[in-house]
């Protein structure tokens, strides 16, 4: 069994969990603040809000059953899907994209070794 970390996002009052594995939940935190580092700059009309990454831990013993819990592929996803629907016109948004990319690949790779191979 994989050791998994949690990463604990904050948008508002609102908490979410993302289910990492151990050796990239670092990864999603420093994303995340390079993320929020450039939304400053991003001139687009519509900038999807973005939780802020709060905490990192292991394990996980959670006592409010109303808290979102994803995976971190499934968070990916909807955070790509989220930024390449912005329509910048002077900011590279293609290179936080990148990223964002980059990690999902990493992991669709980690889940693929795990569960497959």
């Amino acid at each position: 069994m994989p050791t998994m970390k949690y990463v604990l996002f904050q948008h508002g009052p609102q908490l979410s969990l993302v289910e990492m594995p151990d050796s990239h939940a670092y990864q999603l935190s420093a994303l995340n603040l390079r993320l929020h580092k450039e939304l400053d700059k991003l001139t687009a009309e519509h900038v999807p809000p973005l939780a802020r990454c709060i905490a990192e831990f292991s394990p996980a013993e959670l006592h409010e059953r109303g808290l979102d819990v994803k995976s971190g592929l499934d968070y990916l996803n909807e955070l790509e899907e989220a930024f390449k629907s912005i329509q910048e016109k002077s900011y590279p948004l293609i290179s936080l994209l990148t990223e964002i990319r980059a990690l999902q690949a990493q992991l669709e790779q980690w889940y693929e070794e795990e569960y497959e191979g």
